[in-house]
């Protein structure tokens, strides 16, 4: 048997796809393929090193679509609203958003929009014990980088050209908010940000310079304010205390957030159908039933096992959107929270009105989903969480410099309301292919053309990590670590074998040698 240095290793099980799925967003009861794995454990390197080859995770379930087996069809809008804002799977390709570059996007954007441009974004207010980190940086070597966040107006639907009734809208809500601010008695006067660490944005004078992100969302408010928000990040998994405490809250939000935003659809088939859907509320398909096949969930529950509704309804909550196979790390030269799975808390007057739930890896911050109060839609909460995210991953890069990025999930360019990640610039979008990130500015006219894409241009180009040494994997077997080599000499199953090697082919050669692939 071997031995293991260092810390523990991630251990999964791979699933190989067999099978093809109704797709959430077309209809098309073949439209859907992907391959997955449990992961019981998985170190952050790991993580990101999936990621960066096209993978996600929901829970402990780690998936990669196929996407050139997956149905690319135009959406209509009545097909989207039920994902608006939520990350999915169509064109289902990594967009990631690039913090060293976006000083000159956002003057230009500011200037354009006028500098009272009230985005609410990162997040710094650390009130948290699970968090000590408190200073709010940019992904860009120490000097503060601006982020674009607002698309400048535009024609069409060219994602270079951000269609105008977005921006309006952002434009209105930030006048909105600006009046608020500056109504002492009114019923919303204003809301004041708390935990701010002073030292951070010392006052500077005045100018015609456009505002930074972090001088939009840390402007001094009245001390009276009638409002006060407070942003916390908490460690999910394992769970800290101030997670435990708030979990019940943060429940309770998460259930009228289903309810309400995602309730599901009243076209209720009438024939008896059955379904198979992945299991990642990533998926449409699988976020719109997940209401329904939880009541049926708690019914079961409590008529057979007698247990009580609440703690069924927590139970399937924390399974998918708490718990996390990341292992929390805490390195001396990483960022003070340590690296893992958090939920970002947003405290509005001493309540919890919604919550972002991230990873923290080496490279990145992984935005894996947001839910929020109803009541509060009118906040935009949706791009004030991602502004803020932005913000933190800034912050966190001023002490670990290789955190220099913010991973916005899937990209879905057929779906008109989710293209909306496309403006925020600068963006790269991860080739299928070769894996490398390529300006999403270079990926717009494949897309508009293709349903599938290459986004890589050199013809030569291969995947540098591809699995070229299978025999170097690392397979768990009876409680011993053996090299695949070894282990398939007494394997006499030749899809035992078909199964290893596509695991080997996704996982690229450098994860397949240090995770342990467990065969039973």
């Amino acid at each position: 048997m071997a031995f293991w240095a260092g810390s523990s290793p991630s251990i999964v099980d791979y699933f190989p796809s067999e099978d093809f799925y109704r797709c959430g967003y077309c209809k098309n009861e073949l439209g859907s393929r992907s391959n997955g794995m449990w992961a019981h454990s998985m170190t952050v390197q790991d993580y990101q090193d999936l990621i960066d080859r096209g993978w996600r995770r929901s829970g402990k379930y780690v998936y990669k679509p196929v996407m050139n087996q997956t149905c690319y069809e135009p959406m209509d809008s009545t097909v989207n609203d039920a994902v608006a804002g939520d990350f999915a799977l169509i064109n289902k390709l990594d967009i990631q958003c690039d913090l060293k570059t976006l000083s000159d996007d956002l003057k230009e954007s500011l200037e354009s929009e006028g500098k009272n441009s009230k985005k609410e974004e990162p997040q710094e207010l650390l009130q948290s014990q699970d968090f000590v980190g408190e200073k709010l940086d940019s992904g860009e070597p120490s000097h503060s980088v601006k982020v674009h966040t607002v698309p400048k107006p535009g024609k069409g639907a060219d994602l270079s050209k951000p269609p105008c009734r977005k921006a309006k809208e952002i434009r209105k809500e930030r006048k909105r908010l600006k009046l608020m601010q500056q109504n002492p008695a009114g019923e919303h006067e204003g809301f004041q940000v708390q935990g701010q660490p002073p030292s951070l944005f010392p006052a500077k004078a005045k100018s015609n310079q456009p505002k930074s992100l972090e001088d939009l969302i840390f402007e001094s408010l009245p001390e009276n304010a009638s409002h006060k928000l407070e942003v916390r990040v908490v460690r999910s998994s394992p769970p800290s205390s101030q997670f435990k405490a708030t979990l019940l809250e943060s429940y309770q939000v998460y259930k009228r957030y289903q309810m309400v935003i995602h309730k599901n659809s009243p076209d209720t088939p009438t024939e008896s159908q059955v379904r198979l859907v992945p299991v990642s509320f990533e998926d449409p398909e699988f976020k719109s039933s997940f209401s329904q096949s939880f009541s049926l969930y708690v019914k079961y529950q409590v008529a057979i096992h007698q247990d009580p509704p609440d703690e069924c309804g927590k139970t399937e909550f924390t399974r998918f959107l708490c718990t996390s196979p990341l292992e929390a790390e805490t390195p001396h030269n990483g960022p003070d929270c340590g690296y893992g799975s958090f939920h970002q808390q947003y405290w509005l007057d001493g309540k919890i009105i919604a919550v972002g739930v991230i990873d923290i890896l080496p490279n990145c911050v992984s935005s894996v989903y947001l839910y929020y109060d109803p009541d509060y839609s009118f906040l935009s909460l949706g791009v004030y969480s991602a502004l803020r995210e932005i913000a933190f991953t800034r912050q966190l890069h001023e002490k670990t410099s290789q955190l220099s990025y913010y991973y916005m999930g899937f990209y879905i360019h057929s779906c008109p309301k989710m293209k909306y990640k496309g403006q925020y610039r600068p963006s790269d979008l991860l080739c299928p292919e070769t894996y490398v990130w390529v300006p999403i500015e270079q990926c717009l006219p494949s897309l508009e053309n293709s349903k599938y894409c290459r986004f890589n241009q050199d013809p030569e180009a291969v995947d540098e990590d591809r699995s070229t040494e299978p025999d170097r994997l690392q397979v768990f077997h009876k409680r011993a670590i053996m090299p695949y080599g070894v282990y398939k000499k007494h394997q006499k199953d030749p899809s035992e074998e078909a199964a290893v090697l596509q695991y080997a082919s996704l996982v690229g050669q450098k994860c397949s040698e240090r995770m342990l692939l467990f065969r039973n």
